[in-house]
């Protein structure tokens, strides 16, 4: 069913149309997801068929590979509808969208000359009929001199590719034999001199495949005439170029510190019952610290972890369509969170839908999540109860968030419980409640509990002794005197 791409089928290509990001793991990965598509052009002089060899022009490092699937215009498309779009496709198959990262900084992010070189967009070898294929159920993967650097399939596509026809069709008009390139994976990353880099795409089953598109790199020998955008590398570009500071070969950047919840504060802080640092809070004149009114799945576990947030605003119609589906922020935090953190959601205390399920729960405890906090309901509860994460809601609910919710941004400030969380605020929660510790007193605020409960143990010794709580509870300077001298005795066994 496979069509051989010929050299004259892509000379009739009129525009190459990329978009930027479409993958969650490339979102995930650049730490930046958008919510709407975006496009640049690359002129059709820079296809090319597989087999072919690459320049990489004097004066550059960053010679960029980004294995696509690419969608093949069959008929002119103008204003088409979401429904309607796919039959506009004819033909699916495999593009490599090369790029140098030393001229990123040119043409005003146009992507002209650092994505527009003769050769920089190979295609095929072979052509997959769009009308075989759902378009849901692609698998693409890229392989660097012949390691497996790049695998995703379409299934949770940002933007799906019907979409991206019927956007495109709005303003412009998609033309037969028209490119649209449809987003990279996370892996992507730079080609040296005499590397091959390989890219397939193929149905789930394995059936059809577009074989493997090959093109291989080699040095330039022109140099840039000084009189346009000459290249330059920057430690920024490389880490954008090879995914990571780390695959770049530099050092952690140096900066700010992010809000670190180090293991001897985390370890302190376990130590202490929130009713012990509510006090505490107390003193330091913080008395709306806490989440109030929810439940517990695990009321016998002590959480403490950063915090990541998420908030739901009321339902909207037309701003559902736009937000509530795809891949939505509430799929995006779940996607994002951490080992050790807590995902916190401000659904408002509305109890008449749910704001996460079993599938979403177990997704976030398998990326090590903490705990999830929302002050709304919780659908799949008797498979959410069953996980070993912990998930304090406000109540059962069998209906999913459409029916009350958007989920609407993340990493924001947020209200859960009657407080306010911050991204990077503390959260330890234990049988008696949740609390909300700001970092900067976390420290001085674990070590003065620690202290608190040290007393209480002791005027707990002296109550079961028979002593009256006058003057114990608290402490009056006689009764300390005699705790320093219990407290010295206890500090001098231990040693």
């Amino acid at each position: 069913m496979t069509e051989q791409l010929s050299q004259d089928r892509l000379a009739r290509t009129r525009k190459v149309i990329a978009i930027h990001t479409n993958y969650p793991s490339r979102a995930a990965q650049r730490g930046r997801t958008p919510e709407l598509p975006s496009y640049f052009l690359k002129p059709a002089s820079s296809l090319a068929m597989s087999g072919s060899a690459v320049e990489r022009p004097v004066g550059c490092e960053l010679l960029g590979y980004e294995g696509e699937i690419a969608l093949v215009i069959g008929k002119p498309a103008r204003r088409v509808g979401l429904e309607d779009a796919w039959s506009h496709v004819e033909w699916v198959t495999a593009s490599n969208d090369l790029g140098l990262y030393d001229l990123r900084y040119a043409d005003k992010g146009s992507n002209l000359r650092s994505k527009g070189g003769d050769g920089f967009t190979p295609v095929g070898p072979a052509l997959i009929p769009a009308d075989a294929v759902d378009p849901a159920g692609l698998r693409i993967r890229t392989w660097h001199n012949g390691e497996l650097v790049q695998e995703d399939t379409t299934e949770g596509l940002l933007f799906p590719f019907a979409r991206l026809v019927a956007d495109l069709s709005q303003l412009l008009t998609l033309e037969e034999g028209d490119i649209i390139l449809t987003g990279t994976p996370a892996g992507a990353s730079v080609a040296q001199p005499g590397d091959v880099v390989e890219v397939e795409v193929a149905t789930l089953d394995g059936e059809l495949s577009t074989g493997r598109l090959v093109i291989r790199i080699e040095q330039g020998s022109t140099p840039f005439a000084d009189f346009g955008a000459l290249p330059k590398a920057d430690d920024v570009q490389r880490e954008e170029a090879y995914g990571s500071r780390e695959a770049a070969g530099l050092p952690p950047a140096e900066g700010p510190a992010a809000p670190v919840l180090s293991d001897e504060l985390k370890r302190k802080l376990e130590s202490v019952c929130t009713a012990t640092l509510s006090s505490q809070l107390r003193r330091r004149g913080l008395n709306n610290v806490s989440i109030d009114g929810l439940q517990a799945t695990r009321p016998d576990r002590r959480v403490v972890g950063l915090a990541r947030t998420l908030r739901y605003v009321p339902n909207r119609e037309d701003l559902f369509n736009s937000h509530g589906g795809g891949y939505n922020a509430q799929k995006r935090a779940i996607d994002s969170v951490n080992k050790g953190e807590v995902l916190v959601m401000e659904a408002r205390g509305e109890k008449g839908t749910g704001t996460i399920g079993d599938i979403l729960a177990l997704r976030a405890q398998v990326r090590g999540a903490a705990a999830i906090i929302t002050d709304g309901g919780v659908r799949d509860f008797s498979a959410v109860a069953a996980l070993d994460l912990p998930t304090y809601y406000s109540n059962p609910h069998p209906a999913v968030l459409g029916r009350r919710h958007i989920p609407w941004d993340t990493d924001i400030t947020i209200a859960c419980g009657g407080a306010t969380v911050q991204p990077g605020d503390i959260i330890v929660a234990d049988s008696d409640g949740i609390l909300v510790i700001p970092p900067a007193l976390a420290e001085e605020l674990a070590d003065d509990s620690i202290a608190q409960e040290r007393e209480e143990v002791f005027i707990a010794e002296m109550v079961e002794q028979g002593y009256s709580v006058d003057g114990l509870y608290p402490l009056n300077a006689e009764w300390r005197t005699r705790y320093e001298e219990w407290a010295a005795a206890k500090e001098a066994e231990n040693d």
